[in-house]
């Protein structure tokens, strides 16, 4: 079975190495690299590939949020896992538009840490309990905002997200690719996005793809 490669974002530096120790003895993961600020993951990671970012967010400089939206911009950007104390609504609501898939809380077990890095990669969007609460006030008090995408645009964009051309979506639609150039046209239009990138992130944190 593939290993899920993590990196480590932590500057703590015994907690740091606590966490490296951990992941790097659990048999399904691999630790490919750490860090202890935001600007050096940010400019390591453009070297390194990973599954997934454990990502503090209280980090000198550029911060975990500014870090995790850094990330976002990338083509193909990794899973990221905000692992903090911070519980208040608007560092939570922050890093997860940001693009954080997943908030795990400082203090979880280190097994429900390890469940929930590998409930990120199976597709799962893992938050400490107090957190998912917090998340779903958040959403009941929030107005209902319309959809901005059509069935058939998110079909589209989950093609970008997995890779294919626009050449290849054509094919796989059966429609010419002039209709794919139109169809990212509104998207980009719909989420406010300039480029390809930035469309991805914002669908991501709208929970659109």
């Amino acid at each position: 079975m593939e290993r899920l490669r993590v990196f480590v974002v932590e500057d703590d530096p015994l907690l740091r190495r606590h966490l490296v120790e951990l992941l790097a003895g659990e048999p399904s993961m691999t630790v490919v690299g750490q860090a202890e600020a935001g600007d050096q993951a940010v400019a390591v990671l453009a070297e390194v590939e990973t599954d997934v970012v454990l990502m503090d967010l209280g980090l000198p400089g550029l911060s975990g949020i500014e870090a995790i939206g850094e990330l976002s911009k990338r083509p193909r950007p990794p899973l990221m896992m905000a692992h903090t104390v911070f519980d208040d609504r608007d560092t939570v609501l922050k890093a997860i538009k940001a693009g954080a898939s997943s908030y795990v809380l400082k203090g979880s077990a280190p097994r429900e840490l390890i469940e929930a890095l590998q409930e990120l990669k199976a597709g799962g969007a893992p938050m400490s309990p107090r957190i998912a609460r917090a998340v779903l006030r958040e959403l009941q008090q929030a107005p209902a905002q319309p959809d901005p995408l059509s069935p058939r645009e998110r079909q589209l964009l989950k093609l970008v997200d997995e890779g294919l051309t626009y050449k290849q979506i054509a094919e796989r639609l059966s429609v010419s690719p002039h209709t794919v150039h139109s169809h990212i046209k509104n998207i980009y239009d719909a989420l406010h996005a300039r480029s390809r990138a930035e469309a991805l992130a914002t669908a991501r944190s709208r929970g659109l793809i």
